[in-house]
C-alpha cells in the first residue's frame, strides 16, 4: 500500500475505511461486558473495550474478535471495527486457524441486522477490500483468503464469485490460478478448501465453488498460460467416483 497505489479500487477502499472509522467512532462494549482472563485478559484490558476510540495492542485486538463468548458480541465488534478493518486491509490480522475465522467474528455479530448506516459501512468495506484485492498484483492478503473471509462474514459465496467473474483482467486471472493451486487438493477430496465456521450448508458452498471453477476457470487459466497440470485439476473436478481417481492425470492425492 504505497502512495503509487492510487487506483480507483484503492481510493474506494480508503473511502470505505474512512467510512467505517466515522460510522463506528465512539462505540464501546457494554458497561457490564465481561469475559474470563484466559480468553481476554485482566480487568484493565477489559476496561479498554469500554472506552471509545482507544487503540488496542495487536494481541488484544486479536483476542477481542477471536473470543466467541462475549455477552454482546455485536457491541464488541462495533467497538473494534475501525482498527480491525484497517488491520485486515493491511494484512496485519492473523489467526492460527486461518483468516476466515475473522469472517466468523463478523457473522457472529450479525452486522447485517445493525442499523442501516452501520450495516452499509461494513458491507462496503468488504466489497471494496475484495475489489482492491482482485486488482492488486501483490495484495496484502491473498485473494483466496479474502474470498473465504468475505464468504464467512456474509454467510454467502455468490456475490464474491460474481465480482471475480466480472474482473476479467490479467491480475484477477493470476489470483484465480493461485487460488486453484491452493484449493485443488481439498476440492478433489470433496471438501470445502477453508474452515467453515458458521454454515450449515458447507456442502452446498463447496458445490457452488466447484461448479463456478469448472465453468469459468479453464478459459481464464489458458489465457494466462497456466500449467497443464493445473488445468487438469480443474477438469478432474467435473468428474466423480472412479472416473476421477482412475483418470491418467489423477495426482495421487491421499485423504
Amino acid at each position: 500500500m504505497t502512495n503509487l497505489d492510487r487506483t480507483p479500487e484503492r481510493l474506494r477502499l480508503d473511502a470505505a475505511l474512512d467510512r467505517v472509522a466515522v460510522t463506528f467512532r465512539g462505540m464501546t462494549a457494554r458497561p457490564d461486558e465481561q469475559n474470563c482472563e484466559c480468553h481476554w485478559g485482566g480487568a484493565e484490558d477489559l476496561a479498554r473495550l469500554k472506552v471509545p476510540d482507544v487503540e488496542l495492542s495487536p494481541d488484544r485486538l486479536r483476542a477481542a474478535w477471536q473470543a466467541k463468548d462475549w455477552d454482546d458480541h455485536a457491541s464488541v465488534l462495533r467497538r473494534i471495527l475501525p482498527q480491525l478493518s484497517t488491520a485486515l486491509a493491511g494484512g496485519l490480522a492473523e489467526s492460527s486457524f486461518g483468516i476466515e475465522e475473522v469472517g466468523y467474528s463478523f457473522a457472529l455479530g450479525q452486522w447485517w441486522q445493525w442499523p442501516a448506516e452501520q450495516a452499509a459501512a461494513v458491507r462496503e468495506f468488504l466489497h471494496a477490500w475484495w475489489a482492491h484485492t482482485l486488482t492488486d498484483p501483490d495484495p496484502a492478503v491473498p485473494a483466496h483468503e479474502v474470498l473465504a473471509l468475505c464468504a464467512e462474514a456474509s454467510t454467502t459465496l455468490s456475490p464474491w464469485l460474481h465480482a471475480w467473474e466480472a474482473h476479467t483482467h490479467a491480475v484477477a486471472d493470476q489470483h484465480l490460478a493461485e487460488a486453484v493451486a491452493h484449493w485443488e487438493y481439498r476440492l478433489l477430496g470433496d471438501q470445502l478448501p477453508w474452515e467453515s465456521w458458521n454454515w450449515g450448508n458447507e456442502e452446498e458452498t463447496r458445490t457452488e465453488l466447484t461448479a463456478w471453477l469448472i465453468r469459468h476457470a479453464p478459459v481464464r487459466l489458458r489465457a494466462r498460460n497456466a500449467p497443464a497440470e493445473l488445468l487438469h485439476r480443474v477438469r478432474l473436478l467435473g468428474l466423480t467416483g472412479p472416473a476421477r481417481w482412475e483418470d491418467p492425470h489423477w495426482p495421487n492425492h491421499t485423504y
